[in-house]
């Protein structure tokens, strides 16, 4: 069975760049494109300040560090990615957008060029049937921050071929992480799983069960997590928790995927969590403190 040493990665934003950082650190030679030159510096930027923090921690060495960074390559075309013997996907939750490069690729890349979407809630089947290569499609689903979560969703779907799905476990294993195998079933294992669980935080703090803070103590002293669900909403991003749990629900029409109407109006007013300085938390300052929602 042949070893995928050539990578594409669609995408250098948070869930891009941390894919193409742990390939070119695994000895894969890397093309990473995005829609513009800015968009690829900033995940550039991004992989050098990871790398450098690993270095600090002496978990890498510097003439790793410099290897690493001498297998990637960054580019705006779709076009070079035509020789890798797998692609990745990891763009917006856009089933339109992901359909066209996966068309677009379909007639560059050759006959034995593995496509893996990193999707975490659209199926890969509907992606697969845009292609003429459904046999050679799979999902390959990285968990935030790439670089430090061990874990990866390999999605087999009904078309894809025992060997491209046994290449992508070996290739992930490769990386340094651990693969479990997942059904093609929007969210998989973890988000089917996790998603109900954060609305119904939610639902409980419109309901008046506890306080942000006494929610988030409560899950992470009574049940062992490394942190509360508001953390985790803050951690994920509000705008995309709200983006999986509208598509969830548009896959199952189960009301435990609906999003609350919460977090409907803070993703509507821009309080997307971290990324955006609030969301339950205000990070305006350190500590972080806890948003007045008016609740």
């Amino acid at each position: 069975m042949s070893k995928l040493e050539t990578v594409g990665v669609l995408g250098c934003g948070l869930m891009g760049s941390g894919i193409a950082q742990v390939a070119a650190a695994a000895g894969c030679r890397t093309v990473v494109r995005e829609v513009s030159d800015e968009l690829n510096e900033k995940g550039k930027a991004r992989i050098v300040k990871s790398l450098d923090k690993f270095v600090e921690k002496g978990k890498l060495e510097q003439n790793e560090r410099d290897a690493t960074l001498e297998r990637l390559t960054f580019t705006t075309e779709v076009g070079d990615l035509a020789g890798c013997d797998i692609v990745i996907e990891a763009v917006t939750e856009d089933l339109e957008i992901k359909n066209a490069l996966w068309k677009e690729l379909d007639g560059l890349c050759g006959a034995g060029t593995i496509f893996a979407s990193n999707t975490s809630s659209l199926t890969i089947a509907a992606m697969a049937a845009a292609t003429k290569r459904p046999d050679r499609f799979v999902g390959l689903h990285f968990f935030n921050p790439v670089p430090l979560m061990k874990l990866v969703e390999v999605v087999r779907t009904v078309t894809t071929a025992p060997g491209t799905f046994d290449r992508t476990m070996l290739f992930a294993t490769s990386l340094g992480k651990d693969p479990i195998a997942a059904k093609d079933t929007s969210g998989f294992i973890v988000n089917l799983l996790l998603v109900p669980y954060l609305l119904d935080a939610i639902r409980a703090l419109e309901h008046g069960v506890g306080t942000i803070q006494d929610i988030d103590k409560g899950m992470v002293l009574g049940t062992g997590h490394p942190m509360g669900p508001f953390a985790l909403l803050d951690f994920v991003g509000l705008d995309t928790t709200y983006k999986i749990a509208e598509i969830m629900f548009a896959e199952y029409r189960e009301p435990r995927y609906a999003p609350p109407p919460l977090l409907k109006r803070m993703v509507l007013v821009g309080m997307y969590g971290r990324k955006s300085g609030k969301g339950f938390y205000d990070y305006s300052a350190t500590p972080a403190s806890v948003s007045d929602l008016g609740l």
